[in-house]
C-alpha cells in the first residue's frame, strides 16, 4: 500500500485504554445527580465529545439543566477524569502498541492522533508517547465529533498529506465512519473489529504492518 504515508490513530481504545476512567468519572457524576448510568449507556458515549456525552446521560434525568449547569457538570467530570489520568504511566501502553508505533516511525510513516478527547496531550505525556507523534488533532481544535471527519481531516492537514495518503485506526464505529467520510483507508480494531464498514479488520495493532506492506 505504497500510497499510504500517514497513519492516524484514535487514542482511547487504540493506543491506550482509558475507557474505564471515563466510565468511573461519569458514574460518579451521575450518581451524585441521582441519574441512572450503566455500561450500556456508557457504550453510547464512545467517540463523542464531552458535552454530547453529557446530553446522552441527561436523557435519564427528571430535572432540566441550563447551559451553565451543564458546563459545570462537564467540568466536574473532567476534573475527576484528569485525576485518574495523572496515575497513568508508560506501563499503560502494551508492548504490541509501543513496538508497532516505533516500527512505523522507523519505516518512515508519519503518525498522528485523531481523538475527540481534550486530554490527549496529557495522556501522551504520562505514557511518554508525546514525541512519537508528528501531529495531534483532538478535542481542543475541532468543533464536530465523529462520525464527522473533521478530526481526521485536520490531522492529515497537520501532516501536510492529502486524505487519500492517510490510514485511520479506530475502535469505534463512529470513528470508522468518520474515516470513511474523510476518504481514508480505515482499520477497525477492538470493539469495532467485527464491523463491515471498515476497509480492514485487525486483532492487534501490529497487524497493520502487513496491511501497509501489501
Amino acid at each position: 500500500m505504497k500510497h499510504i504515508k500517514g497513519v492516524i490513530f484514535d487514542l482511547d481504545g487504540v493506543i491506550c485504554h482509558t475507557d474505564k476512567y471515563h466510565y468511573l468519572s461519569w458514574k460518579k457524576v451521575a450518581d451524585e445527580l441521582g441519574i441512572e448510568f450503566d455500561e450500556k449507556i456508557n457504550n453510547r458515549l464512545r467517540g463523542v465529545s464531552r458535552m454530547e456525552s453529557l446530553e446522552i446521560i441527561l436523557e435519564k434525568s427528571v430535572k432540566s439543566y441550563n447551559d451553565y449547569e451543564k458546563n459545570q457538570i462537564a467540568e466536574k467530570k473532567n476534573s475527576i477524569y484528569r485525576q485518574y489520568l495523572m496515575t497513568m504511566t508508560p506501563n499503560d501502553i502494551s508492548r504490541d502498541v509501543h513496538d508497532t508505533l516505533y516500527l512505523l516511525r522507523d519505516k518512515g510513516y508519519y503518525l498522528a492522533i485523531g481523538s475527540s478527547s481534550k486530554n490527549a496531550k496529557l495522556i501522551l505525556e504520562k505514557t511518554q508517547l508525546l514525541n512519537v507523534f508528528d501531529a495531534i488533532s483532538d478535542g481542543t481544535n475541532i468543533t464536530h465529533s465523529k462520525p464527522n471527519p473533521e478530526v481526521f481531516l485536520k490531522a492529515a492537514e497537520m501532516l501536510n498529506l492529502p486524505p487519500n495518503n492517510c490510514m485511520v485506526v479506530e475502535d469505534a464505529i463512529s470513528g470508522i465512519i468518520a474515516g470513511n467520510n474523510a476518504k481514508m483507508i480505515t482499520i477497525a480494531i477492538g470493539d469495532a473489529n467485527n464491523s463491515e464498514v471498515a476497509t480492514y479488520n485487525i486483532e492487534k495493532l501490529s497487524d497493520i504492518i502487513s496491511i501497509l506492506e501489501n
